[in-house]
């Protein structure tokens, strides 16, 4: 048993000079402002973990590895992450350096970009991890770290939304978020399984529902959109469920709790304001299709269909776009935005709507595709693979 100071866990803060006295204020901004640069700028460690490939880990693999009465799949999984972790976020920072000037200098943005470079330091600067008293601390680091990352969706979209008008190339921004919000997601999961790798919940490895039924995770998203739209109309259409409805199959719900409910709002959304002074709206059908290789759930409205202008680009990135259709950029950030201000943090941590669904999707080795039929509704098709080892997976 190694001694508690080894494996003392400390957070790393930023070297950044504090503000001093109301005498020395000047003096005090301008060091503040060098060193800011240089904590930026000359960080040779995260270079050189840049470098480095990231060691991606199949569902499979996880699902399958098991637990050991003597807590060695704790060590074994806490080891990995040690190593892996900084290597991961490492690669975001580089990707925050190869943002256009002006966008990299916006305040929230480099807030995010420092709070990525602390973390990279929290995550290297640990002590090696050799017993389980070194795991548990471990544990506990990364539940600070996932606590300190709560915020970064949201501020990215405020903070892309605040620069979108100085954004040229809007291929290299989209690029740069479907790499940093995918890359969050895959850490997130691998953090959130070794955390869960502690509990005993029946049904689940980790974060890993062995046994997830789509019909009652949709079914629970439904419920929370309905209260939205009943918050924010005083009306929701009904939920018609259809398909495969009694399937189940071992999968990670965490994606999915991002996916489902704006897919949802926008269903929502645009049929209620298609026939908000009609005296019953149309309901929304969803169907869920499962079969050996992947799982796919259908979204159907009849809110009016996405315009013929916009059917190319309801899931792209939009920083220009002046319509206040709600598939463009005002439904994408806007509303998004806008729902979190009112109902303060009901809404959080659920992206950028679809063009983070999207992403997830294909990163999730998926699709999400929509196909609208203008004057009458769109329906949106997801497309999952499955995690239980038999065929070819995508990688976390």
């Amino acid at each position: 048993m190694v001694s508690n100071a080894k494996c003392s866990f400390t957070t790393i803060k930023p070297v950044i000079a504090e503000n001093g006295s109301n005498k020395q204020q000047q003096q005090s901004n301008n060091f503040s402002k060098m060193k800011t640069m240089h904590w930026f700028y000359n960080q040779s460690a995260i270079d050189i973990a840049a470098t480095k490939p990231s060691v991606r880990l199949t569902p499979a693999t996880l699902l399958y590895a098991g637990k050991s009465p003597d807590g060695s799949h704790l060590l074994r999984s806490a080891q990995y992450l040690q190593k892996e972790l900084p290597v991961r976020i490492a690669h975001r920072i580089a990707g925050f350096r190869s943002l256009p000037f002006i966008v990299g200098c916006n305040p929230t943005i480099l807030a995010v970009h420092e709070l990525y470079i602390k973390s990279f330091y929290t995550a290297s600067e640990t002590p090696a991890i050799t017993d389980l008293e070194c795991e548990k601390q471990y544990t506990k680091l990364l539940r600070q770290m996932l606590n300190d990352h709560k915020d970064v969706v949201t501020q990215l979209a405020g903070g892309f939304r605040e620069c979108r008008k100085h954004i040229k190339n809007e291929d290299l921004v989209r690029s740069f978020l479907d790499r940093t919000l995918t890359s969050r997601l895959g850490m997130r999961i691998l953090a959130e399984h070794h955390i869960a790798l502690h509990d005993e919940k029946p049904n689940y490895v980790g974060i890993i529902n062995v046994a997830m039924r789509p019909k009652e995770l949709i079914e629970k998203w439904c419920d929370f959109v309905t209260n939205l739209s009943e918050m924010k109309y005083g009306k929701a259409p009904q939920f018609k469920l259809n398909g495969h409805l009694n399937s189940s199959f071992p999968y990670i719900e965490t994606p999915l709790d991002y996916i489902l409910p704006e897919l949802l709002k926008n269903a929502v959304r645009a049929t209620v304001e298609a026939h908000y002074d009609s005296p019953h709206l149309p309901p929304i059908t969803i169907t869920v299709a499962n079969n050996d290789i992947d799982f796919i759930i259908r979204i159907s409205d009849r809110g009016g269909g996405i315009p013929h202008h916009m059917t190319n680009l309801v899931t792209q990135y939009h920083y220009s776009s002046k319509t206040s259709d709600r598939y463009s950029d005002r439904g994408i950030f806007g509303n998004m935005l806008n729902e979190l201000n009112e109902s303060g943090s009901t809404m959080h941590g659920f992206g950028f709507g679809l063009p983070t669904s999207r992403a997830y999707a294909e990163y999730l080795g998926g699709s999400l595709t929509l196909q609208t039929i203008q004057g009458i509704g769109t329906d949106v098709y997801l497309r999952l693979k499955h995690i239980d080892g038999k065929h070819d997976s995508f990688r976390i």
